[in-house]
């Protein structure tokens, strides 16, 4: 594809044009090219909470996570895992703990009672939280937690088997459940963590499709905002904002204007907005923990016809990752697919640039990247109820990037978007 050089729009542009089919009929009636109108800020004030309110993980479901876990352990030859503070505890348990270097966590085993420890100052808050156990011992400042742990392997008959550290419990933790458990070989819990993480259910799905359209809501709520010499740091507290009143957790978005929607993952330099800048905005939120992660990229002003060219290019990658997101294919084939699309229209290969710098997609839930990952090598098969992130991104260093980013869950008929994709690069929106 020939490099060429980008086209400055004359005049400014609507918003009614670079957010078509926009809920909100007094943004869409502002001019961007204007400073932002009162009625735009407050559009976004008003926005309301979407109802009804989400229905959380019942405590049967996390009951009944922890069997396919102790399942699964059995099936690895774990006898038992160690959970600290993290998105793993929370799937499990429902427990939120603060990260500290006074170690708190669970013990699950494959047969036998769940166990936790805690210190001792903190028992009667762990008590609180904590639901599907009696078995809460604790360890006082002068004491090892670990030796705690210990005991909790030697009660459940497990201390000379196989332990399960889930992947981001602490070094110090897991050295220190080694040293005071030296007959235990201490293992990796990904095969039991994964294995259950990977596949959602239906109140997960829903989760995180309120998780998405609270997202596509605030974004829509923000792009007409846009103004020449916006930053993006503006750009980011808008939607932040914006999902905070709708009813999701957020810090904002990754916001880049111009050149730096050619860094993946933005630059440290700031940029203020001017006509005919691509306008690349990556971002999500959590309800009740379940993440969104989407990506829009269009432009402030006319699009050049390269602009355009790009973006339908990378359209076409999508889609074909999409189309390729079939239960029992392979997790490396949908990468292929996508990256195949760009190799052809001459970008790449492998992740040269122009072209595709990263894997296509990653596993999103609990944590806003998990496991699995559409990338080379992944030959894990595709099952229904995993879900993934979509977004074959093209950069072009020193000009700009697109990134179009839906992600998707997979059901027994095929793959469906949590999003509705982008119609066009100056229709962002349907």
């Amino acid at each position: 594809m020939n490099r060429r050089t980008l086209i400055r729009a004359a005049g400014a542009t609507t918003a009614a044009s670079i957010v078509a089919g926009l809920a909100f009929p007094e943004i869409a009636s502002a001019e961007a090219g204007n400073a932002p109108s009162q009625g735009l800020a407050d559009a976004v004030q008003r926005l309301q909470p979407v109802t009804p309110p989400p229905t959380p993980i019942t405590d049967e479901e996390r009951l009944a996570r922890i069997e396919k876990a102790r399942r699964l352990m059995r099936e690895n030859n774990i006898g038992a895992m160690f959970l600290e503070h993290g998105s793993s505890l929370f799937y499990y348990t429902g427990v939120r703990w603060g990260l500290s270097e006074r170690p708190f966590g669970a013990v699950i085993p494959a047969e036998g009672e769940l166990a936790w420890i805690t210190p001792g100052f903190e028992e009667e808050r762990a008590r609180e939280l904590i639901k599907f156990s009696t078995d809460v011992r604790v360890w006082q400042e002068d004491e090892s937690p670990y030796a705690l742990v210990a005991q909790i392997l030697r009660d459940r008959g497990v201390a000379t088997g196989r332990v399960g550290i889930e992947e981001r419990v602490r070094f110090f933790i897991a050295d220190g459940i080694r040293r005071e458990a030296p007959q235990s070989e201490i293992v990796s819990a990904t095969p039991v963590t994964a294995g259950c993480r990977m596949i959602k259910s239906p109140a997960e799905i829903a989760l995180m499709q309120r998780a998405n359209d609270i997202t596509i809501a605030a974004y829509r709520a923000a792009f007409p905002t846009l103004r020449p010499g916006l930053t993006q740091r503006e750009l980011s507290a808008t939607i932040a904002t914006a999902i905070t009143k709708l009813g999701g957790t957020s810090d904002g978005a990754l916001c880049l204007f111009g050149v730096s929607s050619a860094f993946p993952h933005g630059t440290t330099k700031p940029a203020a907005l001017t006509e005919g800048d691509i306008v690349l905005v990556d971002g999500g939120c959590t309800v009740e923990g379940y993440a969104s992660d989407i990506t829009r990229t269009t432009v402030f002003g006319k699009p050049s016809q390269h602009q355009r060219d790009v973006w339908d290019l990378e359209k076409r990658a999508q889609n074909a990752a999409f189309a390729a997101a079939q239960p029992g294919a392979t997790c490396e084939s949908v990468d292929a697919a996508a990256r195949k699309v760009l190799t052809d229209a001459g970008l790449g290969p492998d992740y040269k640039l122009p072209g595709l710098p990263h894997r296509t997609g990653h596993g999103i839930g609990l944590d806003g990247h998990e496991w699995t990952n559409f990338v080379r090598g992944n030959t894990t098969k595709i099952q229904p109820g995993m879900c993934f992130s979509d977004e074959p991104m093209i950069v072009i260093s020193g000009e700009f990037g697109v990134r179009l980013e839906d992600c998707l869950y997979v059901t027994e008929a095929g793959p469906k978007f949590f999003s509705a994709q982008s119609p066009a690069i100056d229709r962002p929106f349907p």
